[in-house]
């Protein structure tokens, strides 16, 4: 019986260790605010008791501002820690069918972005692109949270776009072809923005964010240089193939699973991604011994 781990549960281990500070930080905002409401209440007390009303209703006015922005907030990070455990949970997986070049199954990685998100002239406008950094695999999740907290709290003309980067891939998994998309950088989201005190907050502060790309600890986040940007988003008119995404490398232990050679063991020395085949050196009578292979023979240790 193959005792190999699954995946999922490490994924599953890491949503729950991501989402608990999530949770830790909306009961922390729920705290704050709490306190705020305390400490405003004194304060409009304070203000009646001297007879400016205009200040009383000042205060009053601010706090519900502050407590209001904590309590969504809290909210929003909330409802994201429940979302990675949910999306980190096991699901079956679908046979995908048999590859030829006219048999390519399209699975999308994530959800398709609104069509101006990543598209047209990454030059046009104000701002610059920056890098920001968030919990590897809720891309998609934090892009709508960060779009969110932009309408809401009216920053459009200063945050301008939120991109995350993508690419086609051929996989081959047993023999079989799939071009799935593919994010090209997990963990980051690019944004378009003027970069001020204002636009800072609203991104640093979005749930899952854990920070801007910059050069050091505590110095300003860096803009991506314009070399950068056309590499990373600007379209190359010409056509691209899928980049081919083995499934397999060198190194690799396998088990044979048909012909011959079924159930033994062996250990990739070579690929050749064009025919599908590869070579496993074996042990065949205390000797390593080359076994050319398709993708569909063998499945990883």
């Amino acid at each position: 019986m193959n005792d190999e781990q699954n995946p999922n549960d490490e994924e599953l281990r890491d949503a729950l260790e991501a989402a608990a500070v999530l949770d830790d930080d909306a009961l922390a905002r729920v705290e704050v605010a709490t306190q705020v409401a305390k400490a405003a209440e004194a304060a409009e007390d304070q203000a009646v008791a001297e007879g400016d009303f205009a200040e009383a209703e000042r205060i009053d006015e601010q706090a519900d501002e502050v407590i209001s922005e904590l309590v969504v907030e809290a909210a929003v990070e909330a409802e994201t820690a429940e979302d990675m455990v949910e999306a980190a949970q096991p699901t079956p997986v679908e046979d995908v069918a048999a590859a030829s070049d006219e048999d390519v199954v399209v699975v999308p990685d994530a959800a398709p972005e609104p069509a101006d998100a990543g598209s047209g002239d990454p030059f046009r406008g104000p701002g610059d692109w920056y890098v920001v950094h968030t919990y590897a695999g809720y891309e998609n999740k934090v892009k709508a949270n960060l779009e969110s907290r932009i309408h809401t709290m009216q920053m459009e003309d200063k945050i301008f776009r939120v991109h995350i980067p993508m690419e086609d891939v051929m996989e081959i998994k047993s023999g079989k072809k799939q071009v799935v998309q593919k994010k090209v950088f997990p963990g980051y989201l690019l944004v378009k923005m003027l970069y001020d005190n204002d636009s800072w907050y609203v991104v640093r502060n979005t749930p899952g964010v854990t920070g801007f790309v910059s050069a050091g600890t505590g110095s300003k986040p860096t803009p991506l240089s314009k070399r950068e940007v056309e590499k990373i988003l600007v379209v190359k008119k010409e056509e691209q193939k899928p980049q081919v995404r083995l499934g397999f490398e060198e190194g690799d232990v396998v088990r044979i699973i048909s012909g011959p050679f079924a159930d033994f063991n062996g250990t990739i020395s070579e690929i050749n991604p064009d025919q599908a085949k590869l070579k496993v050196l074996v042990n065949i009578f205390d000797r390593e011994t080359p076994v050319e292979l398709s993708f569909d023979q063998v499945a990883k240790v």
